[in-house]
Order: C-alpha cells, then sequence, then structure tokens
C-alpha cells in the first residue's frame, strides 16, 4: 500500500510560481514511477509529468520548460515546480504512484488546487 498527500497549491498571479509537494509513505520501494496530473473543469484528466524510480522525468508539452519535476531519493517527496503559470494552468493537481511488475496498481492522493488569475 501506498499513501500519497499533496500540498503547496493556492492562487497565483498569471507568470507566478508554485511548487507543489507529494509526500509519499508505506511502500515507497514498490513505486515504479510517480506521476502528477491535472484535473480541470471541463477537461479531460492530464498527465503533467513523471519521475520514474530512475529518475528519468517526462512533460506534457504544454508545460514543458516551466514545470520540473523532482526528488531528493525514493523516501523524499516528489516536488513539482512550476514557473511562468497561466491561467490554463488552473486545475486540480493530483499524485499518482504507479506499482506491480505485471499488473500495475494506481494510488491517488486527494490532490491540492491550483488557481491562477489575476
Amino acid at each position: 500500500q501506498v499513501h500519497l498527500v499533496e500540498s503547496g497549491g493556492g492562487l497565483v498571479q498569471p507568470g507566478g510560481s508554485l511548487r507543489l509537494s507529494c509526500v509519499i509513505s508505506g511502500s515507497i520501494f514498490s513505486i515504479n514511477v510517480v506521476n502528477w496530473y491535472r484535473r480541470a473543469p471541463g477537461k479531460q484528466r492530464e498527465l503533467v509529468a513523471s519521475i520514474t524510480k530512475s529518475d528519468s522525468t517526462n512533460y506534457a508539452d504544454s508545460v514543458l520548460g516551466r514545470f520540473t519535476i523532482s526528488r531528493d531519493n525514493a523516501a523524499d517527496p516528489v516536488y513539482l515546480r512550476m514557473n511562468n503559470l497561466k491561467s490554463e494552468d488552473t486545475g486540480l493537481y493530483l499524485c499518482n504512484a504507479q506499482t506491480g511488475d505485471y499488473i500495475t496498481y494506481n494510488y491517488w492522493g486527494q490532490g491540492t488546487q491550483v488557481t491562477v488569475s489575476s
């Protein structure tokens, strides 16, 4: 079992920055990849950024160059640094962890709201 808790969201003006945190507990060494998703009203859930257990990262085209996913080691929180925020970045940001070798198991946090508005 894996437990995830997100924090760091809030209201920010366009062009501003936020850093989201995903604190992970439980069977952390069974995790293959940690993802940040976002869900905006009226839109499908979107994969924003990923980091694998070997620290390979991947980003959605819409955030490339503006967002950075990182962590110091497997036991530390996973961060999502968001710079130059735009109104279209508004949404509920959800941390997801995937485990399993042949079957993928998904674990989710409750999310943290990011609102970009002037």
